[in-house]
Formats: C-alpha cells, sequence, structure tokens
C-alpha cells in the first residue's frame, strides 16, 4: 500500500469494524441499496467510461458500475485489506474482467493523470481527513468535465423514522466508533459546495433523495444487525449485560412498527452530490 494520509481510518477498517464489514456485505448492502439507482443515475456511467469507486469497501458499486462501463474498466479503491479481499473474491465470482481493486489511501493514491471520466462514492468521501485536499487530488485523477458523483447522509432529526426506532439506544452512543469517526463531515449542503469550490470542481449540484433502508427480515433481525454494527458494539462495550439486552429488547419493539411483508424498511435520507472537474 502506498502512502497513507488517514491513517487512524487505515487502523480502523483493517480491525474489527472492517472484518464484520467483510463478513456481512449483504446487510450493508441491504441497508443501503435503495440508493443505488439514483447515485448510478447521477454518475451518468457510459459503456467506455474509465470509472473510480472511492471507498468502495466490499466492491458492490464497483461491480454495478463495471456492469455499466462493460467496454472500460473500473477500479474500487478502499484502505481495508478485509473488505478488499471480499471484493475480489465477489467479483471474480461474477465473471467480471474489467474490475480491479486497489488498497490505498483516495487523498493521496498515485492515480493515473486524467485517467477516470468518472469518481463515484456511495459514502466513502466523508471520511477524508482533509477534504479539500482529497477533492484536489481526485479532481486531477479525472479528465476535463469528468464527472463526480457520490452519496453522503442528510442530518438525522430527533423526530426522523431512525431516531424513533432507535430511542433506547441513542443515549448510550457517546461516541463514534474508530471506523465511523468523520461521517458527519460532509452533512450540510453549503459545507459540501464550499468544499467541492475549493478543489476546483463546477456545476456542483447537492440534491435530497429518500428511500426506504432495509434492516432485517423482522424487527427481532434487524434489531440484532443493529447491536452488531461498529458504533452500538463500540459504545455499549462496558455497559452490563442485563441493561444491553433490556435496551435491544426496546428497540426491537420499537422496530414493530417499521415491519413489512419485505422486511423492516425505516426511511433514509442522503444527498446525491454531483460536480464536474474543473481542469
Amino acid at each position: 500500500m502506498h502512502d497513507i494520509a488517514n491513517r487512524q481510518q487505515a487502523e480502523a477498517w483493517n480491525d474489527w469494524e472492517g472484518v464484520h464489514w467483510a463478513e456481512h456485505p449483504e446487510r450493508y448492502n441491504a441497508m443501503m441499496g435503495a440508493f443505488n439507482a439514483p447515485l448510478f443515475a447521477a454518475a451518468g456511467i457510459a459503456a467506455h467510461d474509465r470509472v473510480l469507486d472511492v471507498g468502495c469497501g466490499t466492491g458492490r458499486t464497483t461491480r454495478l458500475a463495471a456492469q455499466r462501463a462493460y467496454d472500460g474498466n473500473v477500479v474500487g479503491i478502499d484502505l481495508s485489506a478485509p473488505m478488499l479481499e471480499r471484493a475480489r473474491r465477489d467479483a471474480a465470482a461474477e465473471g467480471l474482467g474489467n474490475v480491479t481493486f486497489e488498497q490505498g489511501d483516495a487523498q493521496v493514491h498515485p492515480f493515473p493523470d486524467r485517467g477516470f471520466d468518472v469518481v463515484l462514492s456511495r459514502g466513502g468521501v466523508m471520511f477524508f481527513a482533509d477534504h479539500i485536499a482529497a477533492f484536489t487530488h481526485l479532481g486531477r485523477a479525472l479528465v476535463p468535465a469528468g464527472r463526480l458523483a457520490f452519496l453522503g447522509p442528510q442530518p438525522a432529526g430527533p423526530d426522523s423514522a431512525f431516531a424513533r426506532a432507535t430511542a433506547a439506544l441513542s443515549p448510550f452512543l457517546r461516541e463514534a466508533s474508530p471506523a465511523a469517526r468523520g461521517m458527519g463531515s460532509l452533512m450540510e449542503p453549503a459545507r459540501i459546495r464550499q468544499v467541492l469550490a475549493a478543489a476546483g470542481f463546477t456545476d456542483i449540484d447537492v440534491a435530497p433523495v429518500e428511500a426506504p433502508m432495509a434492516l432485517g427480515a423482522d424487527a427481532g433481525d434487524a434489531a440484532g444487525f443493529l447491536f452488531s454494527m461498529g458504533p452500538t458494539r463500540h459504545n455499549l462495550r462496558e455497559v452490563e449485560p442485563a441493561t444491553v439486552a433490556r435496551i435491544r429488547a426496546e428497540v426491537q419493539d420499537a422496530l414493530e412498527e417499521f415491519e413489512t411483508a419485505d422486511g423492516v424498511r425505516i426511511p433514509g435520507f442522503v444527498w446525491i452530490v454531483t460536480a464536474r472537474s474543473g481542469r
């Protein structure tokens, strides 16, 4: 792996949180899957495009990009060795010959100058230590007027569906888990526009998108998933087991409101951001 600017993130995503994502990609992909269509519509990937997927994780978005850029090629980059191992295995199983995965820090990785037509990210760009430096670097990797498209969370208010469902857990979530640090860094449209403009991007657009997040087959399954995730495990690691069991039961009861014939579905809200390289 080349130079690393985001060392804390590299350590976190190669530790237990990265392993959990690598072992359960179907859970995380289901949670975010309904946002894939608007993200790829914004990216506008064409058959011959060269695509870079930033923070590709276990490679779901990389593989979807490869299906669209079937006469081009797609590179997925991530800090996490466990997730990249899973990504390579799944891409090989799907017989995708136009995909490669690289372990590295996209903020400083030596990408080819003007080597990509599209830079894509389903949330990975949130975690950069220096967003302006990172997007400036990614801009150099794009052709002139190349396309940037990424997804990031909207701020969640106290009255949101997710807040209601996890109200019993909320008082215990006092700090971000190691891998979740930086997750709220690009929540405000004004901040997003300021960062991208300073990095040399133009035609910046920040559009709100709502879609259901799939959390599990039923309330019990969804509660189990939520309590297995890094932020929950990190914050409950020193809480008495009886208290954890009580909180989980309360969350499970609250999740019953969101049970459907297709499983537990909670409304989710993200920004879809698009821009053009100014080079």
